[in-house]
C-alpha cells in the first residue's frame, strides 16, 4: 500500500525579503549587509553611493506588488508561505530602543494579506541579512553585544505579530556562515577561523534566547532552526574516505546538534581544542543553549562527495560547497548536482538524529527559462525536477520520518544569493526583468504553476513515483 502525504501537510513556497522585496531605502528601512553585497554573498563589499544601483535595489517590488504575488499563490492553493523580515526594517541601525513603526506596519500588512487567503506564514528571522550598523559599529556576530540586540528585535516581533504568525524559524542556513562570513555572522574576508567560530557561538545563544522568548511571548507557536542540508558521500569505500565524509557532514550538523541538543557536541569541542580555538563561553550561554527548537527545518539542493586524498580533493572540487563531484549524478545548468533519494537519504539522516518534526523549507531548480514565441514557458525540466524529489519525501513519510510541510524555493522569479543573478529562475510564476533592470516587472504563470496547483490540491497524490 503506498503511503500518501499527510492530513494537514503545508505545501507552498519560500522567499527571503532582500532577495524579491526591492523598496531597499523606504518605510524607514536601514542599510543592510545583502544591500553592501549587491554583487551577491560571494561578491565584494560595495560602499553604497547616491545615485549608485544594484538589481536588488528594487529586486522584483514584492514590497509594492505583493497582493498580486498572494494572490497567484493562493490561486496555486498554497497553505504556508516561508518569508524573511528584514532586520533592518524595524531597527534600521541594529541598536536603537524603539523599533521602525513603518517597517512593522509593512509586515503587519503582508501577514493579514497571506491570512485572507488562509496561507500560514513562515518567518524567518534573520535570512542573510542584518543591519550593516551593526557590522560597522560593533563588529558583527564577532561581537557578544548582537546577542542582546538579537533578543530585543525577536521579543518586538514575537510581540507584534503573536495572534498571526505562529511558525518561526531563527537564522536562515545557519552553517553557510563557515562559507560566508560576513554574510552569516557580519565578519570581514580574511577573519580567522577562531573568530568566526566565536561569532557562531554568540549567533547559537542568540537562537536559543529567541526560543526561549518565542516560547514565552507565543505559548501556542513552534519556532525551528534552519540548516543549509549539505549532506556528502564517501568517494569511495575506503575507510579514509567514510570518516573524511563523517567529519565533513558533522561540521553542518554540528549546528542542528546545539540547537536540538542543547549543547557543544563532543566532537565539535575535540575540533576546537585540536585547532588551538579557545571559545569564551559563560555558564548564561550554556543555559541560553539548552532552550532548543521544536522543529528542524533545511534547505536541500544536491549533495557531493569527500575523499581523503587531498590532491584529488583540489582538482575535482566544485559548486557552492567545494565539494567533490559525484561521477554518477547530472548537474543543473549551475553545476548544482541533481540527486533527489539524497532528500530522502537526508530526511531519515535528520529523523534518525534528532527525532524532531521536519520541515523542508526550500528545495527547487534555477534555469534559464525563457517564454516561447507565444509568451508561455514550458518548464517542464522544473516539473520532472521537482516532482522526483516530492517523490523522494513520500518515500521518507513511508519510512517513518515525520514531516510537517514542503515549501519550494522561489515560487516566484527572483533575485540569487550567491551572485544575485535574474537569470537563475526557481519560480513557478515568471517575472519580466532582464539583469540590466529592464522589463515590465510583469508576472505570468509557467507550465509548472499548473503542475504545482494539481499536486497541492490532490495533497501530493498526483506526484508519480
Amino acid at each position: 500500500m503506498r503511503v500518501e502525504f499527510p492530513d494537514g501537510f503545508l505545501w507552498g513556497g519560500a522567499l527571503a525579503a532582500n532577495q524579491v522585496e526591492g523598496a531597499w531605502q523606504e518605510g524607514g528601512k536601514g542599510i543592510s549587509t545583502s544591500d553592501m553585497l549587491p554583487d551577491g554573498i560571494f561578491g565584494p563589499v560595495t560602499q553604497r553611493k547616491p545615485g549608485d544601483w544594484s538589481i536588488k535595489d528594487v529586486a522584483i517590488d514584492f514590497y509594492h506588488r505583493y497582493p498580486q504575488d498572494i494572490a497567484l499563490f493562493a490561486e496555486m492553493g498554497f497553505t504556508c508561505l516561508r518569508v524573511s523580515i528584514a532586520w533592518a526594517r524595524i531597527f534600521p541601525q541594529g541598536d536603537e530602543l524603539q523599533p521602525n513603526e513603518a517597517g512593522l506596519a509593512w509586515y503587519d500588512a503582508l501577514f493579514d494579506e497571506l491570512l485572507r487567503f488562509q496561507i500560514q506564514p513562515m518567518v524567518t528571522l534573520s535570512h542573510y541579512e542584518m543591519p550593516w550598523g551593526l557590522v560597522e559599529n560593533y563588529g558583527g556576530w564577532g561581537n557578544r553585544k548582537l546577542i542582546e540586540l538579537f533578543e530585543r528585535y525577536a521579543r518586538t516581533v514575537f510581540t507584534r505579530y503573536h495572534h498571526k504568525v505562529k511558525l518561526w524559524l531563527t537564522f536562515n542556513e545557519i552553517n553557510m556562515s563557515l562559507h560566508a562570513p560576513l554574510t552569516g555572522v557580519g565578519l570581514p574576508a580574511g577573519c580567522t577561523e577562531a573568530e568566526i567560530y566565536q561569532a557562531i557561538h554568540h549567533q547559537l545563544v542568540a537562537s536559543g534566547l529567541a526560543v526561549k522568548a518565542c516560547h514565552e511571548i507565543i505559548p501556542d507557536a513552534k519556532i525551528g532552526n534552519m540548516l543549509l542540508g549539505g549532506l556528502a558521500y564517501p568517494l569511495t569505500c575506503k575507510p579514509v574516505d567514510v570518516f573524511a565524509t563523517l567529519q565533513e557532514n558533522r561540521s553542518w550538523l554540528f549546528f542542528g546538534d546545539v540547537q536540538c541538543r542543547g549543547a557543544w557536541p563532543g566532537y565539535m569541542q575535540r575540533y576546537l581544542r585540536d585547532n588551538g580555538i579557545t571559545l569564551h563561553m559563560t555558564a548564561e550561554d550554556q543555559a541560553a543553549l539548552r532552550h532548543t527548537v521544536d522543529f528542524v527545518s533545511f534547505s536541500y539542493y544536491m549533495t557531493g562527495c569527500v575523499t581523503a586524498d587531498s590532491a584529488l580533493a583540489a582538482k575535482q572540487r566544485g559548486n557552492i560547497l567545494n565539494m567533490v563531484p559525484n561521477p554518477h549524478l547530472e548537474s543543473s545548468e549551475w553545476g548544482w548536482q541533481i540527486d533527489p533519494i539524497g532528500l530522502r537519504t537526508l530526511l531519515n539522516t535528520l529523523w534518525d538524529r534528532y527525532q524532531k518534526p521536519l520541515f523542508i523549507v526550500e528545495n527547487g531548480l534555477g534555469a534559464q527559462d525563457k517564454p516561447g514565441d507565444d509568451g508561455r514557458i514550458d518548464d517542464g525540466y522544473r516539473i520532472s525536477y521537482l516532482n522526483d524529489h516530492l517523490a523522494q519525501v513520500r518515500q521518507a513519510i513511508a519510512d517513518g520520518v515525520e514531516v510537517m510541510g514542503y515549501t519550494c524555493w522561489g515560487p516566484i522569479d527572483l533575485i540569487s544569493a550567491s551572485k544575485a543573478e535574474v537569470s537563475k529562475r526557481y519560480g513557478f510564476i515568471y517575472v519580466d526583468l532582464q539583469p540590466d533592470g529592464s522589463g515590465s516587472l510583469q508576472r505570468s504563470r509557467k507550465q509548472s504553476f499548473y503542475w504545482y496547483q494539481q499536486v497541492i490540491a490532490s495533497n501530493g497524490r498526483s506526484v508519480t513515483p
